[in-house]
Formats: structure tokens, C-alpha cells, sequence
């Protein structure tokens, strides 16, 4: 007997390279580690006025019909929101790109997701393994994406590039 997946309403669809995909929507503790890495990005926003932090489901047009992708966080500096359209999008490159990895989505955020942002020039790029407590943070340097930092080398504690003066040490993710 054959499994079917029932499709949601709270099912993704991105576009990469220009084939559609349809992700499921992500389970509870993927949700939790977003929340709680959403909730430090917007206290330190809101007492800095740096620029604003939003989560998916949100379309990022990076080229129409070719890449639209939903990241899971997606930070726009103050000077950078006119990419912001309040009627349903974001059209342009962010300044910050988060992903959850999710076991089914490995290779589409660590290499497929990687190539396209590192082609588009997103500055910044997070991969977070909540099951494996590592965030690791890739940054643009000559149009290539290299390892900033990571949880695993830094004794749990990451920084940014993008968020000057800030830090997060991976405990605060999972109390």
C-alpha cells in the first residue's frame, strides 16, 4: 500500500533554480529554536533601530519564477527595507538569512539553498542543527561564502557580522 502525504494549507513552496518544491510545514521543536532565536534578534533590534527581523512562511524574491525561497528568519537593515513590500513580500537580497535545518531539508539548506545565496550575495548566512546544538555562520568575502564562526569552535557562543556589538550563546536556544 502506497503512503500518500496529505498537502496542507501550511505547506511551503519555494522555487529553486527554478523547479518548485513543496515542504512540509516544520515540526514543533523547529518552531521552538525559531522563536527563541527570533526573540533575541528582536530584543537587540528594538534597543539598537538597526532594521527589522521577520520569519516564514514570507516570500523572498531573489529572481521571479527562478529563486523564491522562505527562509526561516530574514533580517533587512533600516537602509535596506524598501525590499519590504507590507502587500505580501520581500523582492531583493536580504541582509540576513537564517535556516533551521530539518531532516529532510539537509542537502536543499547546506548546499542548494548555500549556492543560491551565495550567489545572489546575501551577506550573511545562518545554518542552525537544533538537534545537534550548532549554529553555524557564513559570511560573503569575494563573492564566496566562508565560515565566520560556529557553536562548535567558539564554545557556543556566535556572533555576526551583520549585528555588530551582539552575541548569543546557544544555551539561551535551549532552556
Amino acid at each position: 500500500m502506497a503512503v500518500t502525504t496529505r498537502k496542507s494549507e501550511f505547506d511551503l513552496t519555494q522555487i529553486l533554480n527554478g523547479v518548485s518544491f513543496v515542504t512540509p510545514s516544520p515540526l514543533g521543536f523547529h518552531q521552538q529554536i525559531l522563536g527563541k532565536l527570533f526573540f533575541q534578534f528582536q530584543l537587540y533590534l528594538q534597543k539598537e533601530n538597526l532594521g527589522e527581523i521577520f520569519t516564514s512562511p514570507l516570500d523572498v524574491i531573489l529572481e521571479s519564477d527562478v529563486n523564491v525561497v522562505q527562509p526561516d528568519l530574514i533580517y533587512i537593515k533600516k537602509e535596506n527595507l524598501s525590499i519590504f513590500h507590507p502587500n505580501g513580500h520581500i523582492n531583493g537580497i536580504p541582509d540576513l538569512l537564517v535556516e533551521i535545518i530539518s531532516p529532510g531539508s539537509i542537502t536543499r539548506d547546506t548546499v542548494d539553498k548555500f549556492a543560491i545565496y551565495e550567489k545572489y550575495g546575501v551577506p550573511e548566512y545562518w545554518l542552525v542543527f537544533p538537534e545537534q546544538k550548532v549554529i553555524e555562520v557564513f559570511t560573503l568575502k569575494a563573492g564566496k561564502y566562508s565560515l565566520f564562526c560556529s557553536t562548535e569552535n567558539t564554545n557556543g557562543k556566535i556572533t555576526s557580522t551583520v549585528f555588530h556589538d551582539w552575541e548569543l550563546m546557544i544555551e539561551q536556544l535551549y532552556q
